[in-house]
């Protein structure tokens, strides 16, 4: 049977393309990627052609298994955990912990998902002054890392690396080009996911790419 296929989008933006493409590396699955460049006529729209073909929503991550496609990053990365169930955490009340954790990633975070762009090979030199929405989305998002961390030991938010680490790792990297005031718990967990071997290897692709989307790199000029 062929490998499955993960059509993502362009390394250095695609946030959400991220997420599963670490649980299927973190989880030892074999696959084939493809990457389908954004920016093109219907971008924004959820009308680009090449992605039309594959991903029924017309958006990026879609993974394909035979001839079934998987459209959501969440959805991809609970297939991935029933071939590899070491994503979840053994024990099944910390297993529901991590995911409402994936959970509140998935649904929540809009302000600051929409403030901070995403772009991996971007360093602004200083902070930005945050709105108040934006502010509150921090402060969650620092309580919720304090408290797994405190909990589960880290250097992951629930001990080793699981889903949860691949909603959130796309977030380390926001907050590291927009240089955003942290924690100390917050700074340690963002090193740790940038240590990682699989994130690297992202990283490295994602800086090394031709592709641009001046819509996102007009937002830093």
């Amino acid at each position: 049977m062929a490998l499955p296929v993960l059509y993502i989008g362009n390394k250095n933006y695609s946030s959400w393309s991220m997420r599963p493409w670490l649980a299927l590396k973190w989880g030892g699955i074999a696959f084939d990627e493809k990457i389908i460049p954004l920016g093109a006529e219907g971008y924004g729209r959820s009308q680009i052609k090449e992605i039309r073909e594959v991903s029924p929503n017309g958006r990026v991550p879609a993974l394909r298994v035979g001839d079934t496609a998987i459209y959501e990053s969440l959805a991809i990365c609970e297939w991935a955990a029933e071939q590899s169930p070491s994503l979840w955490p053994a024990d099944a009340l910390a297993r529901a912990d991590a995911r409402s954790a994936a959970s509140e990633m998935h649904a929540g975070f809009g302000a600051l998902r929409e403030a901070m762009s995403c772009n991996i090979r971007r360093r602004l030199d200083r902070e930005q002054d945050w709105n108040a929405n934006v502010g509150a989305d921090l402060k969650q998002l620092f309580a919720l890392w304090e408290r797994a961390l405190g909990k589960y030991g880290g250097p992951f938010l629930f001990g080793q690396r699981s889903i949860a680490d691949a909603m959130y790792a796309p977030v380390c990297t926001r907050l590291r080009t927009y240089t955003v005031t942290m924690p100390d718990s917050a700074r340690k967990y963002c090193d740790a996911i940038f240590a990682d071997a699989a994130f690297q290897e992202w990283e490295c692709a994602a800086e090394a790419e031709p592709w641009t989307i001046e819509q996102s790199e007009a937002l830093y000029r």
